[in-house]
């Protein structure tokens, strides 16, 4: 099946995912004190459970996604999720309390949960060693996607906390309907297999994880990754406040700039880093310059010195497209979306995990009790997950395709 439709419709419904995720971070703080009528720092406590909740319905809502895909193909599952983005995005217009606030980023949580089935869907139609450079690409959309999230949200933000979400519901559905249009299905019926509750949950799918030698490696990596990448999404926001007195729009513009730092970095280091390291070997430089950046920003205070740290983001740019690759050649083609549901379903349990390590930890050194105050306390959290990564990462063994393995071990 040829990669021309299949391609473009999944970049385009990553860059809206990205929109929606990175368009509530410069407005976050000043959105959770307005519906809470509370100060920054309960607002960062209140920021902490919020993402707790969210990563508990992607945790929850992964694995069923991605089975589901498997069953009834990438198509209707990825349809369904732009959908109910775009009434997501719409009931957070209008949320008048902390209730309804959490309710809505649960829901973010379940619909952003169709990242494995886009991830499955460029595993549909791509060879193996061709897959770290598409994942790059959907790494790229999602960058560009968090340059134009935040600049939006920074720029309406200045407006209402409210206003950057109209424009996140409009586009989720405009990808719908472009989708309905555009987007072919990628899995043909032979290869579809039987939708089984006792594998589309958190335990089914560890177990199935566990019949994939290496599989289990690889995801644990992968949690160690996202707790450590985490730490811009879920403090980035309040540390700008508390470190360096930003405005949500500088907030804006400075993830702005992140965004288009990952961009250039999925799109011009990703390809040229795998083809020279391979995935491995490429993951772990990438991982060793984030730990470095994260080191800075923790004791950094300047303006200057904040957006000097953002150009060496690029470089982390082959981390997860590489681990993604090496998950990918651990499934067979009736398991992809399964696989890509254990990848989202790991990276959720790193978002389980986020909120206490890092928002957690800024909250305490932030506190008018706190022992010292210290924002930069989640970037030292954060690499030191970035160092266990890279420990556990060198551990494992270079993989076989789950194809030319012997039938028992993928059954």
């Amino acid at each position: 099946m040829t990669p021309a439709r299949t391609i473009p419709f999944i970049v385009a419904t990553i860059f809206i995912d990205a929109i929606g995720f990175g368009i509530i971070m410069p407005v976050l703080p000043q959105l959770v004190m307005e519906v809470g009528k509370i100060d920054l720092p309960h607002a960062i406590e209140i920021g902490a459970w919020i993402g707790l909740v969210m990563a508990v319905a992607t945790f929850l809502a992964s694995p069923v996604l991605g089975n589901l895909s498997d069953r009834f193909g990438r198509r209707r599952v990825l349809l369904l999720s732009l959908g109910g983005l775009a009434a997501d995005y719409t009931l957070l217009t209008v949320v008048g309390t902390l209730p309804w606030l959490f309710v809505a980023r649960a829901l973010s949580g379940v619909f952003g949960g169709s990242y494995a089935a886009a991830q499955a869907a460029i595993a549909d139609v791509t060879k193996p060693e061709q897959r770290a450079r598409n994942f790059g690409f959907v790494g790229a959309a999602f960058g560009v996607g968090f340059v134009v999230g935040p600049a939006i949200g920074g720029l309406l933000g200045e407006l209402s906390p409210r206003a950057p979400f109209v424009a996140a519901a409009i586009l989720a559905a405009a990808n719908m309907i472009y989708g309905l249009i555009i987007f072919p299905e990628t899995l043909p019926e032979e290869r579809r297999r039987p939708f089984d509750w006792r594998r589309a949950n958190p335990l089914g799918a560890l177990r199935s994880m566990r019949r994939l030698p290496g599989m289990g490696g690889v995801a644990a990596v992968l949690v160690l990754w996202q707790i450590a990448s985490l730490v811009y999404p879920m403090t980035w926001s309040f540390y700008c406040i508390a470190q360096l007195g930003w405005s949500p729009g500088m907030i804006g513009a400075s993830l702005a700039a992140v965004g288009v730092a990952i961009a250039v970095g999925q799109a011009f280091v990703v390809g040229p880093a795998v083809a020279r390291f391979g995935e491995r070997d490429a993951a772990t430089l990438g991982i060793l310059i984030a730990v470095a950046v994260y080191v800075g920003y923790a004791f950094t205070t300047s303006t200057l010195g904040a957006f000097l740290l953002l150009i060496p983001v690029a470089l982390q740019a082959p981390v997860q497209p590489s681990l993604m690759a090496m998950m990918s050649r651990r499934a067979t083609p009736e398991t992809q979306g399964e696989v890509q549901g254990i990848s989202a379903m790991a990276m959720g349990f790193g978002q389980l995990a986020a909120p206490a390590l890092l928002t957690g930890t800024m909250a305490y050194f932030t506190a008018d009790n706190a022992p010292v105050h210290f924002p930069g306390a989640a970037f030292i959290v954060a690499a030191i997950f970035g160092l266990l990564a890279i420990a556990m990462l060198r551990r494992l063994p270079r993989a076989q395709p789950a194809d030319q393995m012997p039938p028992s071990v993928t059954a």
